[in-house]
């Protein structure tokens, strides 16, 4: 074979190349080149490891299989939503922040709430006790939605709302704002997290049993169905089962598993899949592996699109399609060296424009050590502001695709995916996973591979076992004030002493009355209890007196 300081040789292949020129060269020892995932990776991608079926495989973009994107202008046509997380405290703090956010260029709201709202319990119960407004906003009420919402026309704007298992309650609060305001419910735009079986799965705020809380979850998809079209009833969530470990495969297979069982459940219902699943949602995590990251977002798109199609025989092109939003892994912030988080999120936003996302939150660079500071959230803003306006990514759709490596990738995410599916469809759906452990055991597994590769610097994490920094300036926190939570305990107690106490029993009365009938919707004693301010708590306590809580078995 020919030299190199020929310039006119030529590897007879890859192969031969990799034999005679790549191998004679000493790669760099010590640091591991397969992705976060631990998937390998070829030091070259070329026709001759990659095989490309451009119909099957890419096709163009708002078009089968949707690999290149849901929409055929995408971006030319219009960018993302860019919705930034914000919550903290009670009602009037976070309308000041959301009111920041918009007055600096935001297009959506993303509402956080606090730990007590999302595990179902009033400001005032004794278990919310050093919680309340510390990692979002509380919300014990309508009158506490009526407080956030003040000022903010609901027919101008769309709102995400990231709670689970106390949904049903807080998209009931919302339509009532919504409803005062005078926009009907049917107008009102926007997504509610809903995910329940993820919360089994990883982030593990649950209240009740799987069986009744999906039977909550199928409510609310009938109920928007009928009631609130414009409404996403469900965000079908990967982004935690990231943040608790997993690999990138794993969140790509168990968040679409999940997404395919609230599906059945629904048929199961009686709903016809294009009635609901034009209005399925869903929502990534975007780490650092940046190519992983893109490729995960086009499998998904591509196995999304052919099982609605094919295995579940929706024939609306609507039905098809996999719209999600994504959001930056709060995993990869570190507490060391915090303003290097600001490069961390900038590359994992690009990976989730490039790789198609219709909304997207940055995280601020300040949040491994509490919740943002204006300064910190209006810098993540503008992140993806310049990515939007600076960078010609979105000139064009979707830039990398053809590439031998991303397409590879690709397809070998989506292989990843399938043995999954086989895995999970073997121990009796992702429901019966869940009460064996199984999501729960190949997320730790995967989250201890790379930490020990992160402890053994088999992967380097800058500031922390490299490049670390002596004596560095504490940053200025954003603080939330304790009088706040005594605020809020004033608030929902005032509240009780000054409503309608008859009402509020013959609420409590009905609801209780048709959880104990399976053949009942939810919502409609759920929205009618919110009427007469029945607080969120006591409807959480009135299901927890017919359905019990559920209690997860150990992972050892």
């Amino acid at each position: 074979m020919a030299t190199t300081e020929d310039p006119r040789a030529r590897p007879d292949g890859t192969a031969e190349w990799k034999r005679e020129l790549y191998d004679a060269k000493p790669e760099r020892e010590g640091e591991l080149f397969t992705t976060i995932s631990g998937l390998d990776n070829e030091p070259l991608y070329t026709p001759d490891n990659v095989e490309i079926d451009y119909d099957r495989d890419l096709g163009y973009p708002g078009v089968y299989p949707f690999t290149r994107g849901v929409y055929p202008s995408m971006y030319r046509g219009k960018l993302w939503t860019m919705r930034q997380f914000a919550g903290f405290g009670t009602a009037e703090e976070t309308n000041a922040r959301f009111r920041y956010l918009l007055d600096h260029g935001q297009t959506g709201l993303s509402t956080a709430f606090d730990m007590p709202t999302l595990m179902g319990y009033d400001s005032d119960h004794a278990r919310s006790l050093g919680e309340v407004g510390r990692e979002g906003v509380a919300i014990d009420s309508l009158d506490d939605m009526e407080t956030l919402f003040a000022g903010i026309p609901l027919d101008g704007v769309s709102t995400s709302m990231t709670i689970n298992s106390a949904a049903a309650m807080l998209l009931a609060f919302y339509l009532c704002v919504g409803e005062e305001q005078g926009v009907p419910r049917a107008q009102l735009r926007g997504t509610i997290q809903t995910d329940i079986l993820k919360e089994y799965i990883a982030q593990k705020e649950w209240i009740f049993p799987p069986e009744p809380s999906m039977r909550l979850v199928i409510d609310m998809i009938e109920f928007c169905a009928a009631e609130m079209p414009l409404w996403h009833p469900i965000s079908i969530s990967g982004y935690h089962i990231r943040e608790a470990g997993s690999t990138a495969a794993q969140e790509l297979a168990f968040t679409l598993a999940d997404g395919f069982a609230y599906i059945e459940a629904a048929v199961e219902r009686g709903l016809e899949v294009d009635d609901f699943a034009p209005r399925l949602s869903f929502f990534f995590n975007a780490h650092l592996d940046f190519f992983e990251e893109i490729a995960k977002y086009r499998a998904a798109r591509r196995i999304w699109a052919h099982e609605l199609r094919e295995r579940y025989g929706a024939r609306n092109p609507r039905s098809w399609l996999m719209r999600f939003h994504t959001q930056t892994a709060g995993v990869s912030l570190t507490a060391q060296q915090p303003e290097v988080n600001i490069i961390r999120t900038a590359l994992e936003a690009l990976a989730a424009v490039l790789g198609g996302t219709q909304s997207l939150h940055t995280n601020s660079f300040d949040e491994a050590l509490a919740l943002p500071t204006e300064n910190a959230v209006r810098l993540a803003l503008r992140t993806q502001q310049v990515i939007a306006h600076e960078t010609g990514v979105v000139n064009t759709i979707d830039p990398l695709g053809g590439s031998y490596y991303v397409e590879e990738l690709t397809s070998r995410l989506e292989a990843e995916a399938y043995d999954y599916f086989d895995r999970i469809r073997k121990l009796g759906g992702v429901v019966a996973a869940i009460k064996e452990n199984f999501f729960q055991r190949e997320i730790a597994d995967a989250s201890f591979r790379y930490q020990h590769e992160v402890e053994q610097r088999q992967r380097i994490v800058v500031g922390v076992n490299r490049y670390q920094h002596e004596d560095e300036e504490p940053l200025e926190l954003l603080r939330i004030d304790p009088a706040l939570e005594e605020k809020q305990i004033g608030r929902v107690q005032a509240l009780r002493s000054r409503r309608d106490s008859a009402a509020v029993e013959s609420a409590l009365a009905r609801l209780k009355e048709d959880a104990a009938h399976d053949g009942r919707n939810l919502m409609h004693p759920i929205v009618e209890a919110s009427k007469v301010y029945v607080t969120m708590g006591e409807m959480c306590d009135a299901l927890r007196g017919v359905w019990g809580v559920w209690r997860e078995t150990p992972v050892f």
